[in-house]
């Protein structure tokens, strides 16, 4: 008797398995590992016929190497940055994410954190905990009114498509820079194109982060792309941590460059306890304590959300094993 394909979930899914185990019960036994590196991975993954990981482990030569006969990798998620896709297209392995799990959800933490910073709303809660300053508007002063204003996304993706359609409704001019979006897309959004970072980061009140990791975007945000910004201006950040050098966040906020960021990325998560972004945001003397907004990578997150990522990743496993067309292959 031929023994049953295996289907591995690496990380972040500890169990219980119903909803996978409804889609592919059938055809093949499913495990959840539960790792925290890939090494834990070691002597648990050879035999699998398809993978699905999330963000909490990277996969790499040291494991696509040791693999038998894996169809598929599914990165539960978007961004693709923590597995060798180019690798495992050479070893006849598709790769395919979850590219529009989250849309809804990352679009509203992007215009949450939006408003939560140009409308005062974090930094009053701030420092009326903190017994700083009068109980008046004043503390946040100057607060402009959004209507009018630009609302800069970098990346017009499906995420950066969703966020300019809210910041449309808030009455915003939205501009986005984007290379790779097809012509066309602006005119569809209702939104305006500029064709250079330069461009947009030079007239945005707002710049909003939706571009996936790669190495042309990897710390695209720093210093010196900062001291380009609208003195006074927002950053957010609901992406790939390594799209934004954030140990520049901190000089910004203190010369007044940058009047707030929300950062929901980090390029190690957890951070250390003496990351340059989290000193200055847990220092009561330093501006970031009130106007940085730091979220532990949750901007995906809703219950709804939660389980579409898994029945999609799990769907793509299916039809990988059965031999069905593939969809949202990235290699």
């Amino acid at each position: 008797m031929s023994q049953r394909p295996r289907v591995v979930i690496t990380d972040f899914i500890a169990g219980p398995l119903e909803m996978e185990r409804r889609i592919l019960g059938e055809i093949a036994d499913i495990a959840a590992l539960d790792a925290s590196s890939e090494d834990e991975l070691l002597g648990k993954i050879e035999d699998a016929s398809a993978i699905m990981m999330y963000h909490t482990v990277s996969i790499t030569a040291k494991t696509i190497d040791r693999l038998k006969d894996c169809k598929i990798i599914v990165r539960c998620g978007v961004g693709y940055d923590n597995v060798d896709w180019r690798l495992a297209r050479q070893r006849g392995i598709a790769v395919a994410n979850v590219p529009d799990y989250g849309t809804e959800e990352v679009a509203d933490s992007a215009i949450g954190m939006t408003l939560a910073l140009t409308r005062g709303i974090s930094l009053f809660n701030s420092r009326l905990r903190e017994a700083q300053g009068d109980w008046m508007f004043t503390q946040a002063a100057p607060v402009w009114r959004l209507r009018g204003r630009v609302f800069g996304i970098v990346g017009l993706g499906r995420i950066g498509s969703a966020a300019a359609l809210r910041a449309k409704s808030l009455g915003m001019d939205v501009v986005f820079h984007d290379p790779y979006a097809p012509d066309g897309r602006d005119k569809s959004l209702g939104v305006r194109r500029v064709e250079s970072l330069e461009a947009l980061l030079a007239e945005a009140h707002v710049v909003s982060m939706h571009c996936p990791l790669t190495p042309e975007t990897y710390h695209l945000i720093n210093a010196e792309t900062i001291a380009q910004m609208k003195r006074g201006s927002f950053l957010v950040n609901t992406a790939r941590g390594g799209v934004v050098d954030v140990t520049a966040i901190p000089a910004a906020l203190a010369a007044g460059q940058l009047a707030g960021a929300g950062i929901d990325v980090l390029e190690q998560e957890p951070p250390p306890a003496d990351h340059p972004l989290l000193v200055a945001w847990r220092d009561p003397q330093h501006p970031a304590y009130h106007r940085l907004i730091v979220n532990p990578h949750a901007a995906f997150y809703s219950e709804e959300g939660l389980q579409d990522m898994r029945i999609k990743g799990t769907e793509a496993c299916r039809r990988a094993m059965l031999g069905l067309p593939l969809r949202n292959i990235v290699n």
